[in-house]
């Protein structure tokens, strides 16, 4: 299933995306509305409207983004770093978090803002040191996520809390596809993003250093994660400058695109 939140008549729901259509072509797509909330049993109300109608959201607003980084090896690479022998954690805070065709905002402190495409985890249930084989239990579904960094700051600050998470740093969207389990993750998934329709990045979450499992077992020793909580699993090579006026978009195998531009600092 593939669930959106939406606003539409000023009202805010969740749906469930109903057909197919082309990317970025929202016309034979329409939403069943959820009564309820998709962390906990829901019917849906059978109330359809299209999707053109609507205003897509951010499927969640997560209380924290848990963001890894390095867990490609040729991203590592290519910033001239090593692959680490633990994960390298770090916050993204919901403040940064942004939706499909929501604008990402050109930080006026960095000259260097670049994109990362990125599978995001989003979590269904509270939970802490979850073993391996209750993974995929605990997580709701999938989403694309694009990690937008300064990478400007991020190599002259150090700490990436500035670089990294800056308001719409994070978008998420366009919806979270549920029939995705960890065993087709890593499998491999194309993970592709292209700015301006010119491909800058083309990976497969096979190539991840860390598993999905891996991930949330290492996370959850230390922190409680909460319903609606996300974790980004990190990004394939090929990572690159944006500009304003630029059009950058997200696209993973079995979910969607991810699309937004971005703009001046006003």
């Amino acid at each position: 299933m593939r669930i959106a939140r939406f606003s539409i008549d000023g009202n805010v729901a969740f749906g469930a995306v109903e057909g197919d259509a082309a990317p970025g072509d929202g016309s034979e797509l329409v939403l069943d509305i959820i009564k309820g909330i998709p962390f906990a049993d829901f019917e849906l109300s059978g109330t359809k409207v299209p999707l053109s109608k609507v205003r897509l959201l951010p499927p969640v607003l997560p209380n924290k983004v848990v963001a890894v980084g390095r867990n490609y090896a040729e991203h590592a690479a290519e910033l001239g770093n090593e692959v680490p022998e633990a994960p390298i954690t770090f916050f993204k805070p919901s403040t940064s978090v942004v939706g499909p065709g929501d604008p990402i905002t050109y930080p006026s402190f960095s000259q260097d803002l670049h994109h990362e495409a990125e599978l995001a985890v989003v979590i269904g249930r509270m939970c802490r040191e979850v073993p391996r084989e209750r993974v995929k239990d605990v997580i709701l579904g999938y989403t694309c996520a694009n990690d937008v960094t300064a990478r400007d700051v991020q190599q002259r600050e150090k700490q990436w809390a500035r670089a990294k998470g800056f308001d719409s740093a994070c978008p998420l969207g366009p919806w979270i596809e549920t029939g995705l389990d960890p065993a087709a993750i890593a499998a491999g998934l194309a993970v592709q993003c292209t700015v301006n329709g010119e491909q800058r990045q083309l990976g497969s979450t096979s190539d991840m250093v860390r598993s999905v499992e891996d991930l949330v077992v290492h996370i959850s020793e230390a922190m409680t994660l909460l319903p609606g909580d996300v974790i980004l699993t990190g990004t394939p090579a090929g990572v690159g400058p944006l500009n304003v006026g630029d059009e950058v978009a997200v696209t993973i195998e079995g979910i969607g695109t991810l699309t937004n531009k971005v703009i001046k600092r006003g």
